[in-house]
């Protein structure tokens, strides 16, 4: 079975299962109908990436349209062949993986895609030059090398586990990015890949315009044209879905409720890793002393989160690991207990004032919290935190922005952040929490910097045995609750809703960036016309 039919049938099997109901929509037939193009989608999505180019980190988890991996993820998020004609056969001491590339794929631009392709990503990436924030990522590679036209192989320095979840990284054309300036060069908003679509126009800040490949090697897809709309603000986005302007939409959870109850639109949700938690700044006075991250860790009110900002879609958050993971670390979990959080400030000296803020040898417990403008998830997350904060005698001050106006900010000022990755945990943690990534660019926006958690990163990332590996994150998970540099809030259900045209429609389970490669279009080359 190939790559294509593999994932289309997974998706045939789990669509009856993931779709949530109807939803409503003064115009069913959406802005394909009002332009008559009936094999068109337009999309509505809340954030753009900075660059096409994989490269320079696009697409580093798959589902990146313009390109193609080694590998790719079906709807069961199981690994499954896109460029490579088969699963890599790994050496028994877990060093050298050996992948067999599929022939007769070209780019779309129409020259050969080999070996020598997949050669260039990979040690372009890993240049110190190249200005990819995720190469970390890619730490256990210790060579990548061509044998003959059609095999790669891979040597490790370590048996890193999830190495092959690696391998789903587009593969970029050495003929055209590898004449340019890696980190400068036009590729990153003209690229050229193997993949089911073809960039045709980006610009910034308000959509980006696809067309089919039509030699592509999975097939046409049916879906001719596809363009994603970045719509930030998110009533702005359920506003233009109602309208007509837009086909599918990516929408928190009040306001896809306000789409409830007309069969012309449909509802799907996804659950993730995604999750939302509060930075904590060690370089800040209040939100530096680990007697106030571990009094707002107590005092934050999870359950209430979970029920009133999501109702109920999503669970309460205890770190980067949802609780229903077989990766969690049980009894980690977190009782809100605000008699508990003001004992820990008292203890450690920090006293109520006149007005209930407390202060502790003249520095007042104050800090801002920055959002990202138009965020009504970030925003009302922000508010009930510092709602929950202040009822400690915590004051805190939230702040909208966009994230350029945030990042200057970080190593001072606590953020609402997002994170996550359901492909393995080393994915997400190793970024957030290693000390030696703290204020490198948005990994370990907190500078969070603990010896222990650093240890057990580096030794689960550097096992192949599941049993050493789950035990090392079992550690990373105590030492947060002990030594919080974040309070993790929610894990979010994603909910999405979607002009009911089409067979194939279905969600994986999702990372926390759902934009071009997440929601129900993460196969949209294999949509089908419904039928009527």
């Amino acid at each position: 079975m190939t790559a294509r039919t593999a994932r289309g049938a997974a998706a045939a099997a789990l669509a009856a299962a993931l779709i949530a109901g109807a939803a409503a929509c003064s115009n069913p037939a959406g802005s394909a109908a009002a332009s008559g193009a009936a094999d068109s989608v337009v999309v509505g999505i809340a954030n753009e990436p900075e660059t096409l180019s994989p490269l320079l980190g696009y697409g580093k988890d798959g589902n990146s349209k313009v390109f193609d991996g080694l590998l790719t993820h079906d709807a069961d998020m199981k690994l499954q062949p896109a460029l490579a004609e088969a699963l890599p056969e790994v050496s028994a001491d877990g060093l050298t993986y050996t992948y067999r590339l599929r022939r007769g794929v070209t780019f779309s631009d129409g020259a050969p895609f080999s070996a020598k392709d997949v050669v260039f990503t990979y040690r372009t990436i890993l240049d110190a030059r190249t200005n990819n924030a995720s190469k970390a990522e890619l730490d256990a590679v210790a060579a990548v090398e061509q044998q003959g036209e059609d095999t790669v192989v891979f040597t490790l320095k370590y048996p890193y586990a999830p190495f092959a979840e690696r391998t789903v990284l587009p593969i970029a054309p050495e003929h055209i990015a590898g004449r340019q300036d890696v980190n400068a060069g036009d590729f990153s908003t003209r690229p050229v890949g193997t993949g089911p679509y073809v960039l045709t126009g980006w610009s910034k800040g308000e959509k980006l315009t696809f067309k089919a490949n039509p030699s592509y090697w999975g097939g046409e897809p049916a879906v001719k044209k596809l363009t994603m709309a970045v719509v930030k603000d998110d009533d702005v986005r359920a506003t233009r879905l109602r309208s007509g302007e837009l086909d599918a939409a990516v929408l928190p959870p009040n306001l896809a409720q306000g789409f409830a109850g007309d069969k012309a639109r449909t509802t799907l949700a996804a659950t993730s890793f995604d999750y939302r938690n509060v930075t904590l700044p060690t370089h800040h006075p209040v939100t530096g002393d680990p007697a106030v991250r571990r009094a707002l860790d107590t005092a934050v009110d999870r359950r209430a989160m979970v029920d009133r900002l999501l109702e109920g879609a999503g669970k309460p958050a205890y770190g980067p690991v949802p609780t229903d993971s077989p990766w969690f670390a049980a009894g980690t979990e977190r009782t809100h207990d605000l008699g508990k959080a003001k004992k820990i400030l008292d203890d450690a000296g920090w006293k109520p004032g006149g007005d209930g803020i407390r202060a502790k040898d003249g520095v007042r417990a104050s800090f801002p919290l920055w959002y990202l403008s138009g965020d009504k998830i970030r925003q009302d997350h922000a508010l009930a935190f510092a709602s929950d904060a202040k009822k400690a005698g915590i004051e805190v001050k939230a702040e909208a922005g966009t994230w350029e106006a945030i990042e200057p900010r970080m190593k001072t000022d606590a953020v609402l952040a997002g994170g996550g990755s359901p492909a393995d945990p080393d994915f997400d943690q190793y970024l957030l929490l290693t000390s030696s990534l703290g204020g490198d660019g948005f990994n370990n926006m907190a500078r969070y910097d603990n010896k222990a958690v650093d240890r057990a990163l580096e030794e689960a990332r550097r096992s192949g045995d599941p049993a050493v590996r789950k035990a090392a994150y079992d550690t990373v998970q105590r030492e947060l609750a002990q030594d919080p540099g974040y309070v993790f809030l929610t894990h979010i259900d994603h909910l999405y809703v979607v002009a009911d045209r089409w067979e194939g429609l279905t969600t994986q389970v999702e990372p926390h960036d759902h934009g071009l490669g997440a929601g129900p279009w993460w196969n949209i080359e294999d949509w089908k016309p419904k039928q009527k």
